[in-house]
């Protein structure tokens, strides 16, 4: 039976430590230079500093184009899900687990030193970066993002000439591997790519993680040809990385000891605190925009909280609440807002409880690579979680303003592939990825496109470390462009770019080259 040890699972070494020679000439470092900082703990703060990170404040989390700042967006759910995060590190390396761990690490008191900072510091640096991937308008951007590629498939993946997208091919035509790729393209798999690939300076390290950062941050673990969307194991049901980070993920998930398929054991923690902030605040959000009214969310635990402890702990002290507000003269506006700001308390202090137990209960079965279940259905939280995710799909995502804006998303996103894709492809020599575009409308889409995934998609980074597969299709570099900078636009990017594309695509620009 294997077991993980914390020896390997918090390995700090980057890529760049076996990767990158020593470069001559470079200043030696002043003696007044403190260095205090673990690898684990700069990985944080260089997933906070990044771009991507920044683009989150306009992502949509549940309600796309969001005016009102109360609402949530990407950027602060993030940082409620690393807050929750941060606080159940705190909790483990400071009891009963916490000693265990430190004694799997040496027993002596820099290993509980080394436990108590990086195990917080790691779990805080998954959480922050688990979205940096997702496209704008939310679960509609993947689905557009999808949409565009099966809508196409024949004309992108064969080797029969099409005049609906580009005449060139590849020699040979896509494996199913490569398809579904794109087919079943994934928000969790392009943030893996994000911060190991498209943060370029000066190299296609990406943001040059820790391979214990890299191997925790994979929600899932299998590629697109792995996967088992309905079976048992929670780990195998998406797609958690693409054919060109294989190389990056089994280098890092052998340096942290992981078996094909286990999760890192943080990893479940960060996908809980998820759970929690998204089931939570999500009807939150759609009170705050008067969508529904927090006597709804009562009346909706109320039918669920008879035979369910915790559900019945939240909905008494809430409507216990709620009954005394409703005397204090407040306005129902008020009146909804203190009413589900109490809820919330009860509700996140309920489940974080929860989710702490089921961590340190299922200990063992994690580190055994037995556990395959989520924390969240593992816990005593589980049917509470399951009632607010069914109110929130009910009244908040189905809502029709919501599906409305959602909408225009998927129109935006599909219209701007279209646009892009005569960028990416129309050039003059197939073969040379930065050769001229023949249209002028190619030329300038071309130029739209972000400098760092220009040059990834056209290797030319000043230092090449071959991290990818060489004999990635030229095909398959040319869709992974068009997704990057899909998924890389904020909402109103999106929006922006493809009005400024659709005033340009008139007239001679709209022309092909004569055959």
């Amino acid at each position: 039976m294997t077991r993980l040890r914390w020896t390997d699972l918090l390995n700090s070494n980057r890529f760049s430590t076996s990767l990158r020679p020593p470069v001559k000439g470079r200043p030696r470092e002043p003696d007044w230079l403190v260095k205090d900082r673990t690898e684990l703990e700069r990985d944080f703060d260089r997933i906070l500093f990044s771009t991507p990170m920044r683009r989150l404040g306009d992502k949509t989390q549940v309600f796309p184009r969001e005016r009102n700042e109360s609402v949530r967006n990407r950027l602060t759910h993030t940082h409620e899900v690393t807050n929750l995060a941060r606080s159940v590190a705190n909790f483990i390396v400071h009891r009963e687990l916490g000693k265990k761990i430190a004694e799997e690490l040496g027993g002596d008191e820099n290993a509980l030193r080394r436990m108590r900072r990086d195990i917080p510091a790691l779990l805080t640096a998954i959480s922050a970066a688990h979205d940096l991937g997702n496209p704008p308008f939310g679960h509609q951007g993947e689905n557009a993002i999808r949409a565009w590629i099966k809508r196409h498939e024949n004309s992108l993946f064969d080797c029969v000439p099409s005049t609906a997208l580009n005449e060139q091919h590849d020699d040979e035509p896509f494996s199913d591997t490569f398809r579904k790729d794109f087919l079943l393209f994934e928000g969790n798999a392009q943030t893996l790519r994000v911060v190991t690939r498209l943060q370029v300076v000066d190299d296609d390290l990406g943001l040059n993680l820790c391979y214990a950062t890299i191997a925790a941050l994979m929600k899932y673990t299998v590629s697109s040809d792995e996967i088992v969307p309905k079976g048992r194991n929670a780990a195998l049901r998406k797609v958690g990385y693409f054919q060109s980070e294989k190389k990056i993920v089994e280098t890092a998930r052998n340096a942290c000891g992981l078996p094909h398929g286990v999760r890192h054991p943080l990893t479940f923690i960060m996908e809980a605190c998820d759970d929690v902030a998204y089931s939570v605040l999500d009807a939150e959000d759609a009170v705050k925009k008067q969508i529904v009214s927090f006597s709804d969310v009562l009346s909706w635990l109320r039918s669920h909280q008879a035979s369910d402890e915790l559900t019945r702990y939240v909905f008494e002290h809430s409507e216990f609440d709620y009954q005394r507000h409703r005397t204090a003269g407040l306005s129902p506006a008020e009146l909804n807002d203190v009413s589900m700001q109490k809820f919330r308390v009860y509700s996140i202090n309920a489940m974080m409880s929860a989710v702490i137990r089921a961590f340190c209960d299922n200990y063992e079965q994690i580190m055994n690579c037995a556990f395959e279940t989520d924390l969240i259905s593992a816990s005593k939280a589980a049917r509470f979680a399951e009632a607010l995710k069914e109110f929130d799909s009910l009244h908040a995502y189905r809502n029709y303003r919501v599906r409305g804006l959602e909408l225009e998303g998927f129109n935006v996103i599909n219209g701007l592939m279209d646009f892009l894709w005569r960028g990416i492809t129309e050039r003059e020599d197939f073969s040379d990825l930065s050769s001229k575009r023949t249209t002028p409308f190619a030329s300038y889409v071309y130029s739209r496109i972000s400098e760092n995934y220009r040059r990834v998609f056209e290797q030319t980074s000043l230092n090449r470390y071959r991290t990818d597969d060489p004999s990635l299709p030229i095909r398959y570099r040319e869709l992974q462009l068009l997704t990057d900078m899909v998924s890389g636009m904020t909402d109103e990017y999106a929006v922006d770019l493809y009005n400024e594309l659709r005033a340009y695509h008139v007239g001679a620009s709209e022309a092909r080259p004569a055959k």
